[in-house]
C-alpha cells in the first residue's frame, strides 16, 4: 500500500520552495507556522470570519474592512450569510495599484506579442473610458456589456465599469447573435462595447451584421462603442472618441456585496442562467487562490488561454491585484499555418513573455502531445514555475506528460470549480506534493466534501461534490425575476442547506480529489454510477482517434453506454473498436465498456470549448436540444440524429 501510494507522487516541493511559498508566509502571519495543511483547512472553515479577514490583511486589500467580518445565516444554512457588512472597497482600485512604469499587461495573438501596456498607461485608458460611461449616464448598479476579443480594450472597459460601481458582463465575438442576446439581453445594459471585426485562425471575421441584430434586440442601450472605427449599420461611437483624455480616475468605494459581474452558465439545457457576483467576493476569492494556492507574487507574469466569456478570463485579470503582469491571448491556441497546425504558439509565449504561470486545458495538452511536440525540447521554459489546467478532468497519463515533456521541476495544478463560484473547490498548493491524476487539495475557506448515496461523507468512493458552509464568492442571486428561487433550485433543492455542485468526485486518503465528470452526464448502467473521465482518458491514448464523446442511452429500463469516435484519419475499423473496448475494460472496469460504438465526423462543443454529452444524448434518443445557440458547432448534431442501435461497431 505504502509503495503504491508513494508512486502516485509525480512532484514534491523542495524545502526552499516550501520556505518561500506565500502559503507558508500566510500560515506564519496567522500564528500557524508549520501547521499541516489539513489542519489549516479545518481552521479556515471552522472560523470563516477570522480566515477571510486574514486573507484581506495578507493580500493588503485596498479599502475599509470594518469591524465585522462575518455574520452567519440566520437559519443556520448556507444562504443569507453577510461578509464584511461594514466594508467599503472598489474592485478596480485593487487591480490598478502599482507604479506607473510597472508592466501591467502583455497582449498577444497568433503572431506573438502585440502590445505591452504599463500600469500608468492602463490607468489613463481606464480613466478616459470611465469618464465616457459617466457621461453616458451609467452609475452604480447599471449594466455594461461587451462583445470583445481578449485584448486591451476589453480589459479597459471592464475596469472602467468596475471603477464607477457598475456591473460588467461580456461575450466572445464568435458567439452568434442569438447566443449574445440570450445572455446580454437578460440584463438590459446601458452601454455596449463591441469589436466589429476580430481575427481567429489567421482570418479576419466581420461581425457588423451580427452586432446590428444584437443592438436592435437590446432597447436599453444608450451608447454603442466600437473598438475599431464606426463603420457599422447603426449609430456608434469610436473607442478613441469615447470619454475625455486626461480625465481623472476616481473609484467609487461601495459595499462588499456590490454587484460586479454577471456570468452565464453554458445554456445547453435552456436559456443561460445569469449569475450575479459581488465585488468583494470575487476579489477575496481570487486573491486567496492566486497568492496562496498558485503562489503568485509581485513581479510574476501569468497567462491563461481563455476568451472573454469564460470565468477564467475574470480569474486571470484579477491577478493584477497581486502585483503580477497579465498576458491576454487572442486568437487560436493552435493556429493553422501553411505547414500545418502550430502547437508551439503558447509555449513560445512562455519564453517571449517570461511567463511564470500558464493556464491551459486538458484538450490543449492532448493536442500538443498527439503532435509529438515536447515544449521543453523546443522552447526555453526557465521562467515557468506553475502550470495549471481547468475545464475538464486531467487524465493520469497527462500528469506524466507534463513532467516529462514540459518541465520536471514545477508545480502542476489541475483545478476545479465553476462559473457559479467564480473560483475553485479543488485546487493546487505550493507546499503539497502533486499526485498523478489527482487535484491536490480542498481550497482553503471551502467546506468541501464528497457524499455517497446515503448522504454521508465518503473517502475512497465516488459521490456528489458538495460544500456545507457559506463562502464570500457565492452568487448574490440569479439576474431577473425569481432569481433567488432559481438560485436555490439550482444548488440547494437536492440537499437543503448544502451546496450540491453537480460533479461526480472522490476524496482520497491524502485529502486530494478526483473529479470524474458532471453528475448530469454520469453513466448508470445497471444502476452503478460511472464517471465519463475514465473512458475519455483511455480513448485519448489511441492516436487513431481525434476526439470522442460518451453518454448513456435508455434501453429496457436500464442504460447502455454509447461511445462516439471521431477518427483522426481513416474510419473506425471493427478491430480498432475491439481494441478500444479491451483497453477500457483493462484500465477502468468491465462496467465502463461501451455497449455501442459509432464513428462520427465531430463532437459537439459549447461556445466556451466544453464537450457537450447532453446534446449528443438528446438527439440520439429523439429529444430536442433546447438551446442550439450555446453550441459552437450545432450542425454536427444532424449526424447524431441518424445513429441507429442496429449499426454500431
Amino acid at each position: 500500500m505504502g509503495e503504491r501510494v508513494a508512486s502516485d507522487i509525480v512532484w514534491s516541493p523542495s524545502a526552499a520552495w516550501v520556505r518561500d511559498a506565500n502559503m507558508t508566509r500566510f500560515a506564519q502571519s496567522i500564528g500557524f507556522a508549520d501547521l499541516p495543511y489539513d489542519m489549516m483547512h479545518r481552521w479556515s472553515i471552522s472560523d470563516p470570519g477570522e480566515f477571510w479577514s486574514a486573507v484581506w490583511d495578507f493580500a493588503r486589500v485596498v479599502g475599509d474592512k470594518g469591524s465585522v467580518t462575518f455574520e452567519p445565516p440566520p437559519d443556520g444554512t448556507m444562504l443569507g450569510a453577510r461578509w464584511f457588512p461594514e466594508a467599503r472597497l472598489n474592485f478596480a482600485e485593487n487591480l490598478l495599484r502599482g507604479a506607473d512604469n510597472a508592466l501591467a499587461v502583455i497582449e498577444s495573438d497568433e503572431t506573438g506579442i502585440a502590445r505591452r501596456v504599463s500600469m500608468g498607461e492602463l490607468r489613463a485608458q481606464v480613466a478616459r473610458i470611465a469618464d465616457g460611461l459617466l457621461r453616458a449616464g451609467v452609475g452604480p448598479g447599471d449594466c455594461v456589456g461587451g462583445v470583445l476579443p481578449n485584448r486591451i480594450e476589453g480589459l479597459v472597459a471592464l475596469l472602467a465599469t468596475a471603477s464607477i460601481g457598475a456591473v460588467w458582463s461580456s461575450c466572445s465575438p464568435d458567439f452568434g447573435a442569438a447566443a449574445i442576446l440570450d445572455r446580454l439581453g437578460q440584463i438590459a445594459p446601458k452601454v455596449l462595447f463591441a469589436a466589429p471585426r476580430y481575427r481567429y485562425g489567421g482570418r479576419e471575421h466581420d461581425i457588423g451584421a451580427r452586432l446590428a441584430e444584437v443592438v436592435s434586440g437590446i432597447p436599453s442601450l444608450s451608447a454603442i462603442v466600437l473598438t475599431d472605427g464606426t463603420d457599422a449599420p447603426f449609430e456608434a461611437t469610436s473607442w478613441r472618441e469615447f470619454g475625455s483624455a486626461g480625465a481623472l480616475l476616481r473609484y467609487a468605494r461601495l459595499p462588499f456585496s456590490q454587484p460586479l459581474y454577471v456570468l452565464y452558465t453554458s445554456g445547453t439545457t435552456g436559456k443561460p442562467k445569469a449569475i450575479v457576483h459581488s465585488a468583494g467576493g470575487v476579489l477575496l476569492q481570487h486573491l486567496k487562490e492566486h497568492q496562496l494556492h498558485c503562489d503568485l507574487k509581485p513581479g510574476d507574469t501569468i497567462g491563461w488561454y481563455t476568451n472573454t466569456a469564460w470565468m477564467m478570463y475574470h480569474w486571470l485579470i484579477s491577478s493584477l491585484a497581486s502585483g503580477a503582469t497579465i498576458v491576454l491571448t487572442d486568437g487560436a491556441a493552435i493556429p493553422k499555418r501553411e505547414d500545418g497546425l502550430d502547437v508551439g504558439l503558447l509555449w513560445r509565449l512562455v519564453e517571449s513573455a517570461g511567463l511564470t504561470h500558464l493556464g491551459i486545458s486538458p484538450k490543449f495538452m492532448h493536442a500538443v502531445a498527439e503532435a509529438g511536440y515536447r515544449p521543453s525540447d523546443r522552447t526555453d521554459l526557465a521562467t515557468l514555475r506553475v502550470l495549471m489546467s481547468a475545464g475538464a478532468p486531467v487524465a493520469p497519463d497527462q500528469y506524466d506528460w507534463v513532467y516529462s515533456a514540459v518541465k520536471p521541476d514545477m508545480m502542476f495544478a489541475s483545478i476545479s470549480g465553476g462559473t457559479e463560484i467564480i473560483g475553485c473547490f479543488l485546487i493546487g498548493s505550493p507546499t503539497l506534493p502533486v499526485r498523478r491524476g489527482q487535484l491536490t487539495c480542498k481550497a482553503l475557506g471551502h467546506a468541501v466534501q464528497v457524499l455517497d448515496t446515503r448522504g454521508v461523507p465518503a473517502i475512497g468512493r465516488k459521490g456528489d461534490l458538495v460544500c456545507t458552509e457559506p463562502f464570500p464568492s457565492m452568487p448574490l442571486t440569479f439576474w431577473g425575476e425569481g432569481g433567488d428561487a432559481r438560485y436555490f433550485d439550482t444548488y440547494f433543492s437536492q440537499r437543503p442547506g448544502i451546496w450540491t455542485h453537480g460533479d461526480l468526485a472522490e476524496e482520497t486518503i491524502h485529502g486530494s480529489g478526483v473529479v470524474y465528470g458532471r453528475t448530469d452526464t454520469t453513466l448508470k448502467p445497471g444502476g452503478v454510477r460511472i464517471g465519463t473521465s475514465e473512458i475519455y482518458a483511455t480513448v485519448e491514448k489511441f492516436h487513431e482517434i481525434a476526439d470522442c464523446v460518451v453518454f448513456g442511452a435508455p434501453k429496457n429500463n436500464d442504460e447502455e453506454i454509447v461511445l462516439c469516435l471521431q477518427p483522426a484519419g481513416a474510419g473506425i475499423s471493427p478491430d480498432l473498436a475491439a481494441r478500444i473496448r479491451k483497453a477500457i475494460r483493462e484500465s477502468a472496469s468491465p462496467r465502463h465498456v461501451p455497449h455501442r460504438i459509432h464513428a462520427v465526423p465531430g463532437v459537439p462543443y459549447t461556445l466556451n470549448g466544453k464537450r457537450v454529452e447532453s446534446a449528443a444524448r438528446a438527439v440520439v434518443i429523439g429529444e430536442i436540444v433546447k438551446n442550439l445557440d450555446s453550441l459552437s458547432n450545432p450542425e454536427i448534431l444532424d449526424f447524431y440524429r441518424n445513429l441507429a442501435r442496429e449499426t454500431p461497431l
